[in-house]
């Protein structure tokens, strides 16, 4: 394994990430090397979160991001808290600046290690979340699964956190739904033409919500960050909640919240949660072989 780059195995809040060290390197994790990855029960994973070095002066890094079927996303707010980690423990700061596809990202570990992730602002217009059709108003549009008469999903709120996000509103636990069924239907709806992450929302009280995402390239996930942010703007742009909620993510592992705030000073939407090192290894960027730290010396997988 001549051409390899250190990896870690982590988890936000459940959300499977591999964070791959690519400073130094030209090249790019191949989506070939993440479909194998991901094909591997040991490795398998929600997103890849490519560390590599900064493009733009004031950055600490740019940050590719692969879906586990090997395309790209714009933006994971769990994963960036899984970077965050990883490189405070190497470098021993708190506050990092990244750059992605969607923008500038700042990051913070707190003393109780929990991470803050500005996620930026969100993104309303109909024409740049993108939805294939004009809606003056997107905190409802016209999506409906099931009878015409009585609609299993219906009426759901469409917003771009970096990337499309629709939230249908229901009134009873996420995990009730058929999601597994329901989600590649609507990720794949005409009505999305780059494709969009599908959220469930319950809203348990004003101040909490109760969240279930399919995520786009990434089908059921056990959490999903960005789609806890455009699940948080999108109850307070509806009057469901106010500004700050916490989110009871449905499928998490274990029980656990994120904490987001949409502050009014500046529109910003902040992300607060845990991040957690399972184990780390060496992968070839362009294969997808690998081996953990403790089986440099058996056969790679």
């Amino acid at each position: 394994m001549s051409n390899t780059v250190e990896f870690a195995r982590m988890n936000g809040l459940g959300n499977k990430i591999l964070v791959v060290d690519m400073r130094g390197r030209k090249d790019v994790v191949t989506p070939a090397a993440a479909i194998a990855l991901n094909a591997d029960p040991a490795t398998q994973f929600d997103q890849i979160m490519a560390i590599h070095d900064p493009k733009t002066q004031g950055t600490d890094a740019w940050i590719d991001i692969l879906n586990c079927d090997g395309t790209k996303a714009q933006a994971c707010g769990n994963g960036t808290r899984c970077v965050v980690q990883a490189l405070a423990a190497e470098t021993g700061r708190k506050a990092f600046t990244f750059q992605t596809v969607a923008g500038i990202l700042n990051a913070r570990e707190h003393e109780d290690g929990t991470i803050s992730v500005d996620m930026g602002t969100p993104v309303f217009a109909w024409d740049r979340i993108p939805l294939a059709e004009e809606f003056a108003d997107t905190s409802r549009i016209e999506l409906q699964i099931g009878p015409i008469d009585n609609p299993i999903l219906h009426s759901p709120s469409a917003a771009s956190m970096g990337n499309p996000h629709a939230i249908f509103w229901v009134d009873k636990d996420p995990m009730s739904f058929d999601l597994d069924r329901f989600g590649p239907l609507l990720e794949n709806h005409p009505m999305f033409p780059e494709r969009a992450n599908i959220t469930l929302a319950q809203v348990l009280s004003p101040t909490l919500l109760r969240t279930r995402t399919w995520e786009r390239g990434a089908g059921l996930t056990l959490a999903c960050g960005s789609a806890a942010c455009a699940s948080a703007v999108s109850a307070a742009r509806t009057g469901r909640t106010g500004r700050k909620v916490a989110i009871d993510v449905a499928s998490a592992p274990a029980p656990g919240r994120l904490t987001i705030e949409w502050r009014e000073g500046d529109d910003h939407v902040v992300m607060t949660g845990p991040a957690e090192w399972e184990w780390s290894g060496r992968v070839d960027p362009i294969t997808g072989l690998w081996a953990r730290d403790e089986e440099q010396g058996a056969q790679a997988r």
